[in-house]
């Protein structure tokens, strides 16, 4: 520390990446009243330089729920096909879902969004500070910060840390976590182009033997290209020219497109990791710093942006005194095996989309034809792909609607579920006659009637899933309900 004598600050969360998981958990910590800090490495900024371009159905559902979608949903553009294998076409329009599609618009757009709300709601940003340690004990946990002069090591001290700093992940390594797996797919070519000629869809994706190639638009003159071909396996370093670009897109599309002014171009590889754990007493991972896979169904910043949902809540219940620390141990329980499923589905993808070997062929084939036919797989694939299949395990006995997601249903005097969300709180809706059940509760909890003539009671958690349910409840079962979860 260059004799500099470290400060020691008392922070109650320090969330450490400015992606979209990590601004998206902020922001939720923030609107619950939780002071954070958000620590970036980077200098202050929201470029364009996305690798993520879909957001999927369930996101969208939870970006709903903080006042989001729609304006995302105004900023990009919208498609309700899916095709996989150049074969089969995936309709999405009968999904369960306000949003029955996904959204094409890129990374640096939601992030943007995400950063004003963290901004608004209070969360302090602590640009070109890198973590350089991190220690914990009963009490919290100490990082060691590096700034951007080098000269000055600071060591905040935090009730929790979240790790969201990616795949590199510095909080990962600091608390000694493994990540094991490996890399499936290296010297992956981006760029960022003009096109002369316009592509029929709004999402371009296919593959021809050794190669393969996705266009996706800025909404700014540029489209992104993602290409690889295997037959050219050269280290990230090796330098990239236009040329090379065009050439992969031509082997895997047929054409180039007449691609020109290259504004950014770079290789990267895909892996396939996760940690065996993502908490390790107050410090979590979540997104990439927890789990990294292929882009194979555009699924990574989805999960993460999920991650963050599934955990804000429970680390504002927690600070808020409202449940015991041992609740954090579910988001392990619950999002850990959602991560694992994603890691074999869109590694799975790739290596049908890539299969040379007749045997990977003909099961790529059988698997077409099966998913064109059975319904019901079809919408088991659709569910693992959009997020909308998602449901977290229940406790032994109970209700059967425990732990399923809740679509946006309509609420007596013509709001919906998502709007009642919003500010991080559990929504309790009743047939009727359970009013007074937030007495004690306010700002936590809002008290909903069905629209229809549903008779059921359901907790909803400020992540959307259902709590606790019951098909009927008298006000005692209500209340002990309400003990139980929102505290």
């Amino acid at each position: 520390m260059n004799g500099t004598t470290a400060r020691t600050t008392a922070h109650p969360v320090i969330v450490v990446g400015s992606g979209p998981t990590g601004l998206l958990l902020a922001g939720d910590l923030a609107v619950a009243g939780v002071p954070v800090t958000l620590v970036e490495k980077r200098p202050h900024r929201v470029g364009n330089l996305s690798r993520a371009f879909v957001v999927h159905a369930r996101t969208l559902e939870q970006l709903d729920a903080r006042g989001l979608a729609d304006e995302l949903e105004t900023a990009g553009r919208t498609l309700d096909r899916l095709r996989l294998f150049g074969r089969l076409t995936i309709a999405l329009d009968t999904l369960p879902s306000r949003f029955n599609h996904l959204l094409v618009i890129p990374q640096c757009e939601v992030e943007k969004a995400l950063h004003r709300r963290a901004e608004e709601a209070g969360v302090r940003f602590r640009y070109e500070s890198e973590v350089t340690g991190l220690t914990q004990d009963a009490d919290g946990v100490t990082v060691t910060v590096r700034t951007a002069d080098g000269a000055v090591g600071e060591e905040l001290r935090a009730a929790y840390v979240v790790g969201a700093d990616g795949m590199r992940s510095a909080v990962r390594n600091a608390i000694g976590l493994p990540f094991p797996g490996r890399s499936v797919i290296r010297s992956v070519v981006l760029a960022d182009v003009r096109l002369a000629e316009q592509p029929e869809s709004l999402l371009t994706v296919d593959t021809a033997g050794d190669a393969f190639a996705f266009l996706a638009p800025f909404g700014d003159g540029y489209h992104r290209v993602i290409a690889w071909n295997r037959a050219r396996d050269v280290p990230d370093s090796e330098p990239l020219d236009l040329d090379e670009v065009k050439e992969v897109t031509r082997l895997a599309l047929g054409r180039d497109y007449g691609m020109y002014d290259a504004r950014w171009m770079s290789r990267f590889h895909s892996d396939e990791r996760q940690a065996p754990a993502y908490r390790v007493g107050r410090v979590l991972l979540a997104g990439d710093a927890a789990h990294v896979h292929t882009p194979a169904g555009g699924q990574g910043m989805n999960t993460g942006l999920q991650d963050a949902a599934n955990l804000s809540w429970k680390l504002a219940q927690v600070l808020h005194g409202h449940a015991r620390p041992d609740l954090l141990d579910t988001y392990q329980d619950e999002r850990h095996p959602v991560g694992r499923s994603v890691l074999r589905s869109s590694g799975g993808i790739v290596r049908l989309a890539m299969a040379k070997r007749p045997a990977t062929l003909a099961l790529r084939a059988a698997l077409t034809t099966f998913l064109g036919v059975a319904a019901p797989a079809r919408r088991r694939a659709v569910g693992q792909i959009t997020g909308i299949g998602v449901r977290y395990p229940a406790p032994r006995g109970a209700h059967r609607l425990t732990g399923t997601r809740v679509p946006d249903v309509a609420l007596a005097g013509g709001g919906r579920l998502h709007e009642a969300l919003r500010g991080g709180r559990f929504v309790l809706i009743t047939p009727g006659g359970h009013a007074g059940a937030g007495a004690g509760r306010e700002g936590r909890l809002a008290v909903e009637r069905w629209a229809g003539g549903r008779r059921t009671v359901l907790l909803v958690r400020p992540d959307g899933y259902v709590a606790w349910a019951a098909d009927t409840a008298d006000a005692g079962a209500v209340d002990a309900a309400l003990s139980a979860h929102v505290g």
